[in-house]
């Protein structure tokens, strides 16, 4: 197998480094790459045939949901950030249940008792949320790559990643406006928060802050998504 791994080593360090050039600077290339190589050895472990797009396309999934099920595990939020993030998105849950609509961020704020520019620095302390929907992502594939371990998945964790992929685009359609259009710039048209921030008129750091919000606001309403194994 030591002669495979070598052959497909370069498909794991393109994914490692696709997938951390949308991190933090404290998440280091060469874990994910390391996972990404675990990744990479179940799937020519499963699969007799390791030539072809088939395998590489069924390679790249597995690859990239043992990268994925690494930044799961780390935790690398301070507690502090992290329970300023929980706190966000209770207030979240809270208002969306009162108000039946998307709060704003002054709404926000207010329901945790901060001021304005003290929830806004709290949105930039939770930066590593963005990997939450690179993880739950709209893509049906990724999804089952992430979650489906047979070769032969029966068809109720097919249909549950179909289920997740509407819960996922109807939560976006529910984000206010702006919110959508950030996401959609970033994960559509793959342009970085610079760029975004030059096509809004506002600066990286407003970006960011208005990413990691809506980022929050789908960590809420797919609550139980969140918590599948």
């Amino acid at each position: 197998m030591s002669a495979e791994v070598a052959r497909f080593t370069p498909l794991v360090q393109r994914i490692a480094q696709r997938v951390w050039a949308r991190l933090p600077a404290n998440i280091e290339l060469a874990d994910l790459v390391q996972a990404g190589l675990i990744g990479l050895m179940d799937a020519l472990s499963s699969q007799e045939n390791s030539t072809g797009e088939a395998f590489v396309a069924y390679a790249s999934l597995r690859i990239r949901g043992s990268i994925m099920d690494e930044l799961r595990n780390q935790d690398w939020l301070p507690r502090r950030a992290r329970a300023k993030e929980q706190s966000i998105r209770k207030a979240i849950t809270r208002l969306e249940q009162q108000l039946g609509r998307a709060p704003e961020e002054e709404e926000i704020a207010a329901a945790l008792g901060w001021n304005l520019k003290t929830y806004q620095s709290a949105l930039q302390d939770t930066g590593g949320q963005i990997v939450y929907l690179e993880d739950l992502s709209a893509d049906q594939d990724v999804f089952a790559g992430r979650y489906l371990r047979d070769k032969t998945p029966d068809m109720t964790t097919i249909l549950g990643s179909a289920e997740f992929s509407r819960d996922l685009q109807g939560s976006i359609k529910c984000l206010p406006e702006r919110e959508q259009q950030v996401l959609a710039l970033y994960y559509q048209e793959e342009l970085t928060l610079k760029e975004i921030g030059i096509v809004l008129e506002v600066t990286e750091s407003r970006v960011s802050q208005i990413m990691r919000q809506a980022i929050l606001r789908l960590r809420s309403n797919l609550g139980d998504w969140n918590d599948a194994p």
